[in-house]
Parts: C-alpha cells; sequence; structure tokens
C-alpha cells in the first residue's frame, strides 16, 4: 500500500494542512484542516502569533495521523517569505516572530542602504527593493540589542526543526532575504559584513525536496507517524504555487493571486542588469535550478483591508458580483504606493492618490463599496500589464500564456479585467497550487533525488486532477 503525505501550508491570513492518499493508485487531496492567521498587535508591535500556529498545526497532523491508517511517509511545510524565528540555545523560539509590516523596517531599510547602497545589493543579491526583506530586519533585531550571533530561521523551516528536522534554510526561501548572492547561490559574504551580520548565525542552504530528518517528539508515536520524513519542499509558498503548474513551455507567465500578487515568469539564470534594477524586478529561487523573476505587486490585500475598514460583513465574492457590469473608473491608482502596503484606512489612501491627480474623492461609506471593488480591480489589471510589458522588454522574453494561480483564480472579474489589460491567453490554475507544488515536489524528490522541472509538473498535472475531484 502506498504510503500518504502531508502538506503545510503556512499563509498570512489562514494556514492548511493537506493530506494525500492513494486509492487504488488514484491519487486523493484532503484538506483536513485550516488555522486561520494573521498579526497580532503586541503593544506597538506586530508580530506572529507562534503558539497559535503551532496549534492549529499539531490539530491537523494528528487529523492527518487518525485518517492515514497506512501510514504517513512525509510531511513537509511551505509558507509566507521574510518572517523568521530567532532560537535560544535549545533551538526554540526565544519570542513571537516580528510580522513583516511592522513599522520598525523604515528606519532599518534606511540604515542598511547608509552601509551599502541599494543598487550594490540588487547587484550582489537581485533582489527587488521592499522594506521587510529579511536583510532589513535582521539589522532591526541587532539595534533592539540582540546579538547578530544569535540563530534564526525563516517560519516552514522552523516548524521542520520544532518537529524534528535539522536547522536548514531551504533555497527558494532562502533567496528572499537579501543574503544569497545572486552569482553564486551561496549566503553572500559581502551583505553579512556590510550589515554587520553573523554568518555562523544563519543557517546550511539546501535544495527544494531535501530530506531534513525524521519526526520526533510526541507525534512520532502515533502509529501513523512512524518513520514518517520531514522535507524541505520549496518552502517559499509562491516557489511551491509555481512548481503546482503543469506547464513547461517557455512562453508562459504567471501570476500568484492572492494577499500579494507575484507577477512574473521563470527564467533559466537569474537577470540582474541595470533595466532590471531600474524595473525593480526581482530574481528569487525556483524549483530545478530556475528563477522566479518577478515583482511583488499589492493584491487582495487592498480590497480586504476596505472590507476591514467598512465593516459592514461583505465578503469578497459578494463585492466583486456586485462591482462586475459597473462601468469602467474614471482614473486608476498606483497600487504599490508604500502607504497602500501598511494596514490601516485603505479607501481614504486611494482618495489621496485621486485629489493628488485632480480628481474628485469618491465616497469612503460602505454603500460605495462595489465602486471602490471596481476601481481595485481594474488597478490591479492595469499594474499588470505594465509588469508584464516591463519584463518582455527587460529579458526579451515573449510570453503568450498566462496561469493564476491562488485564491485570486477564482476572481472571475479580475481575471477577465487581466486578460483585456495583459493579452495574454489566461488559464486559471489551481487555489491551492501550493499544495500541489509541495506535494508535487515531494513524490518527485522521493522518485529522484534531485528532480527536473519535468517531473515536478507531471506530479503536479496528476495531483491537480487529484484536487479537483
Amino acid at each position: 500500500m502506498t504510503l500518504a503525505r502531508v502538506a503545510v501550508d503556512l499563509g498570512a491570513e489562514s494556514c492548511r494542512v493537506s493530506l494525500l492518499r492513494w486509492n487504488q493508485g488514484t491519487p486523493r487531496i484532503t484538506l483536513v484542516h485550516r488555522i486561520p492567521n494573521g498579526p497580532v498587535a503586541q503593544g506597538d508591535e506586530l508580530r506572529w502569533d507562534l503558539g497559535a500556529i503551532w496549534a492549529g498545526v499539531e490539530e491537523g497532523l494528528r487529523r492527518c495521523a487518525s485518517i492515514a491508517g497506512e501510514g504517513i511517509a512525509s510531511i513537509a511545510v511551505d509558507g509566507w517569505a521574510t518572517d523568521y524565528v530567532r532560537l535560544n540555545q535549545d533551538g526554540l523560539a526565544m519570542a513571537d516572530p516580528f510580522c513583516y509590516r511592522d513599522l520598525r523596517n523604515i528606519a532599518a531599510e534606511q540604515a542598511v542602504h547608509e552601509r551599502i547602497s541599494l543598487r550594490r545589493l540588487y547587484a550582489l543579491t537581485g533582489l527587488q527593493r521592499l522594506r521587510f526583506n529579511t536583510v532589513y530586519q535582521l539589522y532591526a533585531d541587532q539595534a533592539a540589542g540582540i546579538p547578530p550571533a544569535v540563530p534564526w530561521l525563516n517560519l516552514p523551516e522552523y516548524l521542520l526543526s520544532f518537529l524534528g528536522g535539522r536547522r536548514v534554510a531551504e533555497y527558494t526561501m532562502a533567496t528572499h532575504t537579501g543574503l544569497v548572492s545572486v552569482a553564486t547561490g551561496n549566503w553572500c559574504e559581502e551583505v553579512f559584513a556590510a550589515v554587520g551580520l553573523d554568518p555562523a548565525a544563519a543557517p546550511e542552504l539546501v535544495a527544494p525536496g531535501t530530506d531534513v530528518g525524521a519526526l520526533t517528539g510526541p507525534l512520532a508515536e502515533l502509529p501513523a507517524f512512524r518513520g514518517t520524513r520531514l522535507i524541505a519542499p520549496a518552502c517559499h509558498d509562491t516557489a511551491s504555487a509555481i512548481a503546482g503548474i503543469p506547464e513547461t513551455t517557455d512562453d508562459c507567465a504567471y501570476i500568484s493571486s492572492g494577499t500579494w500578487s507575484l507577477v512574473g515568469a521563470l527564467l533559466d539564470r537569474p537577470c540582474n542588469n541595470e533595466q532590471a534594477f531600474e524595473k525593480d524586478f526581482t530574481n528569487q529561487g525556483a524549483v530545478a535550478g530556475q528563477v522566479s523573476f518577478h515583482k511583488n505587486v499589492n493584491g487582495m490585500w487592498l480590497l480586504r483591508q476596505s472590507i476591514e475598514h467598512w465593516n459592514e460583513g461583505f465578503t469578497v465574492p459578494d463585492l466583486i458580483a456586485r462591482a462586475d457590469g459597473l462601468p469602467p473608473p474614471d482614473h486608476l491608482f498606483e497600487v504599490d504606493q508604500e502607504d497602500l502596503m501598511l494596514p490601516g484606512n485603505v479607501p481614504a489612501r486611494i482618495n489621496q492618490q485621486r485629489r493628488r491627480a485632480g480628481f474628485d474623492p469618491l465616497d469612503e461609506g460602505p454603500q460605495n463599496a462595489p465602486a471602490f471593488t471596481s476601481l481595485i480591480l481594474h488597478s490591479l489589471a492595469a499594474r499588470y500589464a505594465e509588469v508584464f510589458r516591463d519584463l518582455t522588454e527587460v529579458t526579451g522574453k515573449q510570453l503568450r500564456q498566462l496561469y493564476i494561480v491562488g485564491g485570486g483564480s477564482r476572481n472571475m472579474l479580475l481575471n477577465r479585467l487581466t486578460r483585456q489589460s495583459t493579452g495574454l491567453e489566461v488559464h486559471c490554475g489551481y487555489v491551492e497550487s501550493a499544495t500541489i507544488g509541495n506535494f508535487a515536489i515531494q513524490l518527485a524528490a522521493g522518485e529522484k533525488g534531485n528532480p527536473g522541472k519535468p517531473e515536478i509538473a507531471k506530479w503536479a498535472a496528476t495531483l491537480g486532477r487529484a484536487l479537483e475531484t
């Protein structure tokens, strides 16, 4: 009998534990447990409730063990990037980790660039300038008095370590730190030295699909978990989501659409030239040695923050339905303005842009929520088109197809606007594409120690059908 496998997906809004089982050779994927998640204000700080995340994950794993009497071969964890846990001498969290949206990063970013210029940092790492990149957060720790020698782990790898795995930094996740050399694929000594960080505090770099050890502790005593291995998949959820696209042609672009929109395409080698720097593209690790060349674009965060502001019980699908059919907005706004990255009154901030552009503000009341929804979606679609035009100009890559994965793949209005604005052939991928990619990497790595894109894509196609049924 084929053993089951577990995928844990840590999300900034919810965390999921999914189970892959086989019925007479046919795979079936079940979402076993979903855990609400979100940053928590602790005084003036914004942190993640690590205890609540772990409690939810543990509950999901116990449910998996109760279902999969055949046994579970492996557990793999992916999640969002840049945030991390500082470790005490026992390898456990010193405190709840900071959320990437914490305001401490503003001063830290400025201080880091006094030590190493943004241009030099990009030349070394190929990483898009984002205030919450790990390099800035680690510097903020240092400014707060945490010694540079204190070890750290990104959140998915921390959970793997907590479950019994060795301390590692999986490559796709590590490339989001701003500390990995785009030339060598190793930790960049020049950046560590310039910022005053300790290379010894950084984990061992490993490739996607690496076995990092055996499950230990109380969970390992459950019959289903005897002999279970811990796998670092593509630990960055976007890298796993892209791995979940069952397409290997060179003319394919992607949008991983959720809280953020990751808009780009896969390249065979990094592109960190002057033009890429000016357009602010990022080079991040992908499976099978490829590079995810994309931009972080503000995403459905804008609508969800607006819904929180209106506080009228709106749902995203409800507002999308009510916005569909409205006339196009009279003026689009810049979705990536820095003030729109922070929590708060998004409708008022959008109106600030309108005033600066010479347009009348929109009514910010809940009765005008459909019009704001339409404006947000039209502005996102226009931004996607701009990014793809820039990508083609910078790389010379010709695009024909676009796969949209993640929760945004269900947003038919935004998908239609994206098709109109980009002119690309739009395919709606899997909502839980990160889960698909996570499982595909586990399976492909089990067959072949260092799997290539075709092997992973084959499993992604098979598992996508399993998820749909």
